[in-house]
């Protein structure tokens, strides 16, 4: 088991490290050797970030969601979750530069906090991946059938709200995650090729999806400042049921973090890739938005509360160039899929490194071959297929999962910005100043005097975004109606994932004996 430590106080070294680098030697600080390969770069660390984001991905799977329930002026959610976020990523970053290690949700919650409450941080994390591998999945549901009909293997509509459409998103997804477990047990280096390759192409295709969508408008700008059929139920209510969309897109920057202990210098690179993962991800979503709102043929036909931005490339673009746009679309969504399994089986690993989850032993063993922890990747890609299930049972269970696991990162997320303002508020924070140096010499990542102040808004929105998201809207989650589990199912699993935790910590430490933990332990 290994120890942790208050940010103000590093443990001295128990471990040798793996090799002789100074990032090796950076991480057996902390009391972990080096197992996982470090052999990521710069751009390798932005790809975990912007993949796990994946703007193709996630707009392209709810734009129609958002469009449906918040009509044109869904689009000013997108500039007011990016910046709720962003001070939510500048306090990450701190993080980051000073705690460079796997599992960061899990391992910063710990040291700011208590061992329990970063061990529950850990868990609602990782269970929230878990989920948004799930849902990053069913979204080949949105590009594959209208790329080609034979990919609609079930038959009839192919809407993922339809019974036959959830069906084969569902088969879908399983088929993808099939092949992202494959390649997370293969070996990091392929993993980073194949992230890296996927994020150039996705980046590519998205700023050629914007300069064909500008180009082909319809209509000004200022129809977004209008609700369309959106607006019967008020502005407000469509507007915080239309953010729904933009909070399930603006997260997961912080996997350049997850990824901290295989990549190269990552005190100076990680905190970086944080924030410019997210930057570039915000303002190319944010243009896609526009620009789908733009050059829509129809906004009151329905079919772009239905079928969202394909809906926008094939009739605008031609069935040929939007063709081949969702076949990129398509690439980006098999790359997010495999980043946000790798993030999930990196939580997993640093927590059952610590011998804190189920199965530990296993879970925490890595391939000196391969510098892949296969166990991990084999759980979560199980898991999230057997998520997938829930599609045949409801074809509502589409939004259901997606808006579960935004809930459950912004909780996580809560859960360590909330720690850090207490310390902050009590003077034990020491990163507003030079308490240390990166692997180039310099000052570590620091928000200086601006740390209060971006803190106490980075919680404070995080806090109401979960409460938002989470909240049980019957129009949101039950449509159909008289399937009461579906409209609090966010709520329920939420609550089930606490109460699952809880029963496996009281009964590790009955069986233990109910001896105290020691100080500092992240058990």
């Amino acid at each position: 088991m290994t120890t942790t430590a208050p940010p103000d106080q590093i443990p001295p070294d128990r471990t040798a490290p793996g090799g002789t680098s100074p990032d090796d030697t950076s991480l057996s600080q902390f009391g972990y050797r080096q197992e996982l390969h470090r052999s990521l770069g710069r751009y390798a660390s932005f790809a975990a970030g912007f993949s796990f984001i994946s703007v193709l991905t996630t707009v392209f799977q709810f734009f129609a969601v958002g469009y449906a329930f918040g009509g044109p002026v869904f689009f000013w959610t997108w500039p007011a979750v990016l910046v709720g976020q962003l001070l939510v990523a500048a306090c990450f970053a701190e993080l980051a530069a000073r705690y460079p290690i796997s599992g960061a949700i899990y391992q910063w919650s710990s040291r700011l906090s208590t061992p329990s409450f970063g061990w529950f941080a850990g868990w609602i994390m990782v269970t929230g991946q878990i989920v948004v591998v799930a849902a990053a999945a069913l979204a080949l549901q949105m590009v594959l059938p209208p790329l080609w009909s034979g990919f609609q293997f079930m038959g009839g509509d192919a809407t993922p709200t339809s019974p036959t459409g959830a069906a084969n998103a569902a088969v879908l997804g399983v088929v993808l995650l099939a092949l992202t477990t494959l390649v997370n047990v293969v070996d990091n280096r392929v993993m980073s090729w194949i992230n890296r390759v996927g994020v150039t192409a996705e980046i590519a295709g998205a700023l050629l999806i914007v300069v064909l969508l500008l180009t082909h408008s319809e209509r000004s700008p200022g129809i977004t400042f209008h609700t369309g059929a959106a607006g019967q139920s008020g502005l407000l209510a469509a507007v915080l049921t239309g953010s729904l969309t933009a909070a399930y897109v603006l997260i997961g920057f912080d996997s350049a973090g997850e990824m901290s202990e295989e990549t190269r210098h990552p005190r100076r690179t990680a905190p970086r890739t944080i924030l410019t993962a997210l930057g570039a991800a915000g303002l190319i979503g944010g243009l896609l938005v526009l620009g789908g709102i733009l050059a829509a043929p129809s906004l009151t036909d329905g079919r772009l509360a239905t079928e969202g931005l394909s809906y926008v490339l094939t009739s605008s673009l031609g069935d040929g160039v939007g063709r081949v746009l969702l076949a990129d679309v398509a690439v980006a969504i098999a790359v997010a899929t495999l980043a946000i399994q790798t993030a999930a089986c990196r939580m997993l690993f640093s927590m059952a490194r610590d011998g804190v989850l189920p199965g530990s032993r296993a879970l925490s063993r890595v391939s000196p071959r391969t510098g892949m922890p296969t166990g991990p990747a084999l759980v979560v890609g199980g898991l999230a297929a057997a998520l997938l299930l829930l599609n045949f049972a409801s074809p509502d269970a589409f939004l259901a999962i997606g808006t579960t696991c935004i809930v459950m990162l912004y909780l996580a997320y809560a859960m360590v910005t909330g720690p850090m303002l207490v310390r902050r508020l009590r003077g034990q924070y020491r990163g507003a100043t030079t308490d240390g140096t990166d692997e180039s010499g310099r000052p570590l990542f620091s928000l200086g005097r601006w740390g209060l102040p971006v803190n106490v808004l980075a919680l404070l929105y995080g806090l109401f975004m979960t409460v938002n998201l989470a909240w049980p809207r019957a129009a949101v989650y039950d449509p159909a109606g008289g399937t009461w589990y579906l409209q609090w199912f966010t709520v329920l699993f939420v609550l089930l994932t606490v109460a699952a935790g809880a029963a496996f910590r009281w009964h590790r430490r009955s069986r233990a004996g109910a001896r105290p933990e020691p100080a500092g332990s992240p058990a």
